[in-house]
């Protein structure tokens, strides 16, 4: 396997324009057990071992019971997760699968149901945010 590409060096601008949309992403007025979930789920999602091992881990210290993250995967078909966390969870991996679910209308509508306006967008570019490090990370290793 070819060495990693140290990204900050060879595209220092674009780095600094990534870790700026992360910062921001971080700040967001979502609860932050929701968004280490859901950061969780699309690391899974899309197979970015480190990303899952730190998400993982920054939810065990935010209180989070191992029987919970152990059933992230699983979310469907788990009662321990509120009405709420089901339905970032269901939108992740529509937005995650976009090029094959096309984020249909039905998830998009039980996601209205549990969050406004201005939650529904701050969740979308949480997931746009995991989802664009998740494939720097695995794409240059």
């Amino acid at each position: 396997m070819s060495p990693p590409t140290d990204i900050h060096h060879a595209s220092p601008m674009a780095m600094k324009a990534m870790q700026a949309f992360e910062q921001a992403v971080d700040h967001l007025p979502l609860e932050p057990s929701l968004m280490t979930l859901v950061r969780l789920r699309v690391s899974q999602l899309n197979g970015c071992a480190a990303s899952v091992d730190h998400y993982a881990h920054q939810a065990s210290l935010q209180g989070e019971s191992e029987r919970k993250l152990y059933a992230v995967a699983v979310w469907r078909e788990s009662p321990l997760f509120s009405d709420r966390e089901h339905a970032a969870l269901n939108w992740a991996e529509s937005i995650t699968h976009i090029a094959t679910s096309h984020a249909p209308d039905a998830d998009y509508l039980w996601l209205s149901q549990h969050f406004n306006d201005a939650e529904r967008v701050d969740l979308t570019l949480l997931i746009a945010a995991v989802n664009s490090c998740n494939r720097v990370a695995i794409s240059l290793r």
